[in-house]
């Protein structure tokens, strides 16, 4: 009995104006369109439509609409529609849920919201960007705490390993595999002609782009792979992924569909097999473990690339980043639980974290208060959708900022949320040749350079509105931020007040 009949979510309008020509049916890979030879009409399979617009976009008569279906259920405030049809899937199927490209759910406050940024009036005056130099250039790594003299007076002007950005921003770790080789490519292309860096996720790094290794942070996660020497040594950074915004506390799952000969090459594994990591790194079970494998690679790197430890928004992530800090990183990466990420478990994602606005005052604040914030940069991410979020993010207290999601938008995406079927129409999260080719490198990462110059030139807006001219100024400067809506526990956690005060 169809007792668990669920309604496909969107339904595929076609208008009269449609002539046959097939596009939509050879653009589709989910394959919802049809033609009936017997009618000589284009019908849609809507059980299949992830809402993912190629078919819109490549209509040449503009003939298709996608809506949502209002064939729903009874309203429930408390079993809502969505609830209902997964308890409807996990009945039928017994298996566990999987979803990608972030947390969803609107119930869950967005505190990048619900806090604005201060503006200069009278006694401290905006600069104008356009004609005062306004500096955006970071570096990240650790900071020399006092100054030093040589035995004959002169200052000590050895660095530790550092990574210069031209901007606070970063492409976030989006494994080859998980996103295709043009995806890919276009980060590699954008990061260098930006003069900043993206990561390589937990892939490994495809031989193709060593050549911008200078612009390259490498990923050492649980699973160990693709990792070698030659491999570290590649890169501007290497990077220890603890854990990930999207899932804490669980390893990475790569379904064997997507694991094609270049991606067995490259990850080390065998072709046709589920790349899968394991939820603990198996020779870190302390602060001390951490630190020998900090040491091991700094080791393996001549001591010439700064140690970065990527941790996810947990609820005692002030302590962890503490002990991190002492443990010899160089920088420490904190990534909420808005994230995206290819494929996690529903309710992982939807339940297991906390925003990264919260995670990182609280570890900037924790890190100050024990006088070792110059002992490593931050690095945060999890949901970074403009220029105003960069801005809040710094004044919170980070170095800098990854942007995962935001850059695959530049590059096409449409979140529909689909990431995990390998069956990406735009050519990104997938390994299908002939998906992968409808994505032009060349095209992509001008799109991405194109992001990141004018977040970029906002920032400095933003800044020259407060009076401030540089990052280093704006780093942790939560005077410049109040809050609006917020009860007294968060304005005290995030180290704001209240709009109006």
């Amino acid at each position: 009995m169809p007792v668990d009949y669920i309604a496909p979510e969107f339904e595929v309008l076609r208008s009269a104006a449609c002539v046959n020509c097939r596009k939509c049916e050879k653009e589709c890979a989910n394959e919802v369109h049809k033609f009936d030879e017997r009618t000589k009409t284009m019908f849609a399979d809507e059980s299949k439509c992830v809402n993912c617009q190629r078919c819109v976009a490549v209509c040449p008569l503009h003939c298709i609409k996608i809506v949502r279906s209002e064939n729903r259920f009874k309203e429930n405030a408390n079993w809502s529609e969505q609830t209902m049809k997964e308890i409807y899937k996990q009945s039928s199927s017994g298996g566990v849920l999987l979803s990608s490209m972030g947390n969803p759910l609107s119930n869950q406050p967005v505190y990048w919201d619900r806090i604005l940024v201060n503006a200069s009036q009278v006694t401290n005056p905006p600069i104008d960007p356009l004609r005062e130099p306004m500096e955006t250039r970071v570096m990240l790594g650790k900071r020399n705490e006092k100054v030093e003299r040589n035995a004959d007076g002169s200052l000590r002007t050895e660095l530790p390993p550092h990574i210069e950005l031209s901007t606070p921003i970063l492409f976030g770790a989006m494994s080859y595999g998980a996103i295709s080789y043009n995806a890919h490519k276009s980060l590699a292309m954008a990061a260098t002609e930006l003069g900043i860096c993206y990561n390589t996720g937990e892939g490994g790094l495809h031989e193709d782009f060593y050549a911008y290794g200078p612009n390259t942070i490498v990923q050492v996660a649980s699973g160990r792979f693709g990792v070698h020497k030659d491999y570290l040594s590649a890169g501007a950074a290497v990077e220890i992924k603890m854990g990930q915004g999207a899932k804490p506390g669980i390893g990475g799952h790569l379904p064997s569909a997507k694991i094609t000969d270049s991606v067995s090459a490259t990850r080390m594994i065998p072709l046709g097999t589920d790349a899968i990591s394991p939820a603990p790194h198996h020779d870190i079970y302390s602060i001390e473990d951490l630190r020998q494998l900090i040491y091991s690679l700094k080791e393996a790197t001549s001591y010439k690339k700064p140690i970065i430890v990527k941790i996810a928004a947990v609820h005692n992530c002030a302590a962890i980043a503490s002990g991190i800090a002492r443990s010899g990183a160089d920088i420490i990466a904190i990534d909420g639980y808005r994230g995206g990420t290819g494929a996690a478990p529903t309710r992982i994602r939807d339940n297991v974290g906390i925003p990264v606005e919260l995670a990182l005052a609280s570890i900037d604040q924790r890190l100050r208060e024990e006088g070792i914030r110059g002992n490593c940069s931050l690095i945060v991410s999890g949901s970074i959708r403009s220029s105003a979020d960069l801005v809040k993010a710094i004044a919170l207290g980070a170095d800098a900022v990854y942007i995962g999601t935001a850059a695959l938008l530049a590059l096409g995406c449409h979140l529909c949320r689909s990431c995990q079927t390998g069956k990406c129409n735009w050519g990104i999260a997938t390994q299908n040749p002939d998906l992968v080719k409808r994505l032009d490198p060349e095209w992509g990462a001008k799109r991405l350079v194109n992001l990141v110059r004018a977040w970029t030139h906002e920032l400095k807006e933003m800044m020259g509105g407060m009076g401030i001219n540089s990052v280093e100024a704006l780093r942790g400067n939560r005077l410049m931020l109040r809050g609006v809506g917020l009860h007294a526990k968060e304005l005290e956690i995030l180290g704001i007040k209240h709009a109006g005060e």
